[in-house]
């Protein structure tokens, strides 16, 4: 590998969420992030980048196997034809390691830290400190969903942020601890239409992502709420089942 091909891998990583380049050798160029533990190692073979992928998660690996089955190889590695297919591949490798659970939760601890240090003392156990673990935490759980989501709707694919809401199938307040809370499996990034019916507990998701309504809406015509027959998410995974079951027993 010579110097101007390192340079473009180093420039790519950099722009897409691997800003630290650990080591830069002729046989291939380790970046890594400071906004998550995920590493990428990149040597380029036969004309293709190659990317070996040390996850953060053992959950983040099948997730980028959803998005670049046709890249990945028996040998464990990735192999991106162009510098842009490079690029891709890393914004959502870093974009995955942002969101899944142990990077969200631990971003959540320090920004709660950060805002209870400048409150004055004494506000610990009191309704101040729920509502700022609160907010910290929808803001947070809200950052985590787009990055997994990739800022668009997980049915629709709309990507207006402002029109889009991260829903939790588990409602926040039943959440047994921060980890449930932050869960990016706990829930999904929806239009505001769908939001507030899942929301609401009228419509779910079966275990294969199609979308199922209340028994109230059953006889209703919901096109104007832009619900269609045969509407289902993009991709699920087996780790939004143990948060749907219950989300379907309570449908109205």
């Amino acid at each position: 590998m010579n110097p101007l091909q390192r340079t473009l891998i180093e420039k790519a990583g950099n722009d897409n969420g691997f800003e630290y380049v650990v080591a830069s050798e002729a046989t291939g160029v380790t970046l890594a992030s400071a906004r998550h533990r995920s590493v990428a190692l990149i040597g380029q073979e036969s004309g293709a980048y190659q990317v070996q992928f040390r996850a953060a998660t053992p959950i983040l690996l099948p997730e980028l196997l959803c998005s670049f089955p046709e890249a990945y190889g028996k040998s464990g590695v990735f192999a991106l034809m162009t510098e842009a297919a490079l690029a891709t591949f890393l914004r959502r490798a870093a974009s995955l390691s942002r969101a899944l659970p142990s990077q969200a939760a631990t971003d959540y601890q320090q920004a709660v830290a950060a805002e209870l240090a400048v409150l004055p003392e004494g506000i610990i156990g009191t309704e101040v400190e729920r509502l700022v673990r609160q907010r910290v935490g929808q803001n947070k759980f809200r950052d985590a969903m787009l990055d997994y989501w990739g800022s668009a709707c997980a049915v629709t694919g709309i990507a207006i942020p402002e029109v889009l809401r991260a829903s939790h199938a588990k409602p926040w307040a039943e959440c047994e601890s921060d980890a449930e809370r932050l869960d990016v499996f706990n829930g999904f990034l929806l239009s505001a239409n769908l939001d507030a019916l899942f929301d609401r507990f009228l419509i779910s998701f079966d275990e294969q992502g199609v979308l199922v309504l209340a028994p109230t809406l059953a006889e209703m015509d919901l096109l104007p709420l832009g619900i269609t027959p045969g509407m289902k998410l993009r991709w699920i995974n087996a780790l939004h089942h143990s948060y749907l079951t219950p989300h379907r027993a309570r449908l109205l």
